[in-house]
């Protein structure tokens, strides 16, 4: 029997009640109990040894290197990289837990999106049939064939035809589906006269399914000349996110984890043919550019997040490159280094963490990869694959193919100044300067002096750098005052403390919290409190206010662990504690005040009257200090 919710809160409330944190990341992690911890491999980066620490205690977990941390639910969230409502909303269903009523307008939302996949598995089945029996579907086949497309092809992707019919596919879906579900599903339009025509006619049918294999939009080409324009695709709907989904992931999955990685190309029919000759796992976007919501649903099937790109060889397709590795980096950066270079040519000492690999795919000039797969097989399209260069080195061959065009000291300049853009972000400074002899001996220009100009780059994006961490510096808090705030707000979650939330409370000055992401912290403990009175409920109720937010996630767990350190005092023992944090840190706000003023003092010495007032205030502030 189902299980009534009350609230929404309380839904979530019931779901972490049900969820064990060992066994939740024992799916995706193999732990090993050491002490009172289970230990495993970080699922979020690419862990060598195992940084990851499960609580089962504590319900928590924390990766020591790249910091991931929160509780089951969070962890479930992260790695299925999923909206937090899609989770519980799935989880709800599994453990029997109905959502209230005021929420019931998602059961309805959720046959609305049945009904509509319902709608475009007919619509794809039906287009299908056409393609292989409509009156004027000769010309599609006539176009397929000439790409080499096979009945087997055309039967495992369910490519089909629209024909040159106002109304063929709503006869024949009105008789299962409402209008409505028809119009949201995108298979319909209404006419200038009111009534409903279809919205796909005499187009080359490409179904679109979602990683789950339903059935969520269309691709749609022309086969007359002076059609336009070349695709149509299906807006975005209730099902459908064009920048959500990738073409070709359903039928590519296994080999994306099977050979951990993914190669992304431009179009459906490029896809189509990778696939059908044996690419297995190649992917693309729905007439978009890639975005980080691509990235990441990819990086669920790539361990090794390794990337291939295997665009079009022309202006456009190199800049789409671009664009691509570029999003990738974005995306992916958080998890560490993109990969820079090959570990052959480095110690094997090394110890490599990458975020990501990005590799180009690039067969010869002027053939897209359906063209090449075409002409040349599956089989040598792979080849590419083995020998693709990582993407540092096709941006570099890139830029010096114009070497011949620069003739002069100005243009040999700025291709340097391109090269230099690229160089900067290697970290390694033996592969730096290796990519630097071989770049000033392709251009014919002296070795030391691009090292010269590589250097002043460097020394710029240093002074940007120091600048940017001298205005941190200047307007946060400390390292030691952090920590210090931290401390302070750990004693809440100390589990056998003798003093109630209010007694803890009433032990800290008020203003003793200053940095802003403790500040939200602590107002919302103060929040909580007024209706929660054990430390195991605020825990579960805090991680669930900052589900969405990583970095007050973050804290709270650090936070929470170092709770530990009040646990076993008696109650003198725990507020000298607190006092004794207390002193330290309105020692350090103190002496940050005072720097404060001897540098206001500096910046007005000229101005006698005002140093004379701001000496006067540094003397009392010290005088306050020493007590004299």
């Amino acid at each position: 029997m189902a299980i009534i919710a009350n609230s929404y809160d309380e839904v979530i409330s019931l779901i972490k009640d049900r969820l064990d944190i060992v066994d939740v990341v024992s799916q995706y992690v193999v732990l090993k109990k050491s002490g009172a911890n289970y230990w495993g491999l970080c699922p979020f980066h690419n862990d060598k040894k195992p940084s990851m620490s499960v609580s089962p205690s504590r319900g928590i977990y924390k990766c020591f290197s790249c910091g991931a941390a929160g509780d089951a639910l969070n962890f479930l969230i992260k790695i299925q990289n999923r909206e937090f409502k899609d989770v519980i909303q799935e989880l709800a269903e599994k453990f029997d837990i109905e959502l209230p009523k005021k929420y019931h307008a998602s059961s309805e939302t959720k046959n609305h999106k049945k009904e509509m996949t319902d709608a475009c598995k007919k619509a794809a089945k039906f287009y299908n049939m056409l393609l292989k029996s409509s009156e004027d579907s000769n010309k599609a086949m006539i176009y397929l064939k000439s790409r080499d497309i096979t009945d087997e092809i055309i039967n495992n992707f369910t490519l089909g035809w629209a024909p040159n019919k106002y109304d063929s596919l709503y006869k024949e879906l009105k008789k299962e589906f409402s209008d409505d579900i028809l119009e949201k599903a995108g298979l319909i339009l209404k006419s200038n006269s009111g009534g409903w025509i279809d919205r796909f006619r005499n187009r080359i049918i490409i179904p679109i399914q979602n990683e789950n294999g339903e059935y969520v939009a269309f691709g749609a080409r022309v086969v007359d000349e002076g059609q336009n324009p070349k695709y149509l695709n299906s807006s975005d709907s209730l099902i459908y996110n064009k920048s959500k989904i990738l073409f070709g992931l359903y039928s590519a999955q296994d080999a994306i984890k099977n050979e951990d990685g993914v190669i992304i190309m431009e179009g459906y029919f490029d896809v189509i043919s990778a696939q059908a000759h044996g690419v297995k796992n190649a992917v693309a976007s729905c007439g978009t550019a890639l975005t980080p919501e691509h990235v990441k649903l990819l990086s669920r099937y790539t361990k090794s997040r390794r990337i291939f790109l295997s665009f079009d060889t022309d202006n456009a397709g190199i800049n789409a490159t671009k664009k691509g590795s570029s999003v990738i980096k974005e995306t992916l950066s958080v998890l560490g280094n993109v990969k820079q270079f090959d570990e052959s040519h480095i110690s094997s000492s090394v110890d490599n963490k990458y975020a990501c690999e990005i590799r180009v795919v690039s067969p010869p000039q002027g053939k897209d990869p359906d063209e090449f797969i075409r002409s040349m097989g599956g089989d040598e399209f792979k080849k590419y694959i083995e020998n693709a260069p990582l993407l540092i080195d096709f941006l570099l061959n890139n830029i010096l193919q114009g070497k011949n065009s620069a003739k002069s000291p100005q243009e040999k300049a700025e291709l340097v100044e391109k090269i230099i853009e690229i160089l900067k972000d290697v970290n390694n400074k033996i592969i730096q300067t290796e990519y630097v002899k071989m770049v000033s001996g392709v251009l014919d220009i002296d070795e030391n002096a691009m090292l010269k100009e590589l250097s002043k780059f460097e020394e710029r994006e240093e002074y940007v750098y120091r600048a940017k961490n001298t205005e941190k510096h200047v307007t946060n808090s400390s390292q030691f005052e952090i920590k210090a705030q931290k401390n302070l707000l750990s004693v809440f979650f100390a589990n056998d403390s003798s003093l109630t939330y209010s007694q803890i409370n009433e032990l800290l000055p008020d203003n003793i919290i200053q940095d802003e992401s403790l500040i939200i912290v602590k107002n919302t403990i103060d929040k909580m409190a007024c209706t929660i009175n054990n430390v195991k409920e605020l825990i579960k109720n805090l991680y669930t206010e900052f589900i969405e937010d990583d970095n007050l996630t973050q804290i709270l767990t650090e936070i929470i662990e170092l709770s530990e350190a009040f646990n076993g005092l008696t109650s003198d023992e725990f507020e000298n504690a607190v006092r004794e944090n207390i002193v330290r840190l309105k020692r350090c706000y103190q002496e940050k005040e005072n720097n404060t003023l001897r540098q206001k003092y500096k910046e007005v010495n000229d101005d006698e009257i005002e140093a004379l007032k701001i000496q006067m205030q540094l003397r009392d502030k010290i005088k306050l200090r020493t007590g004299d």
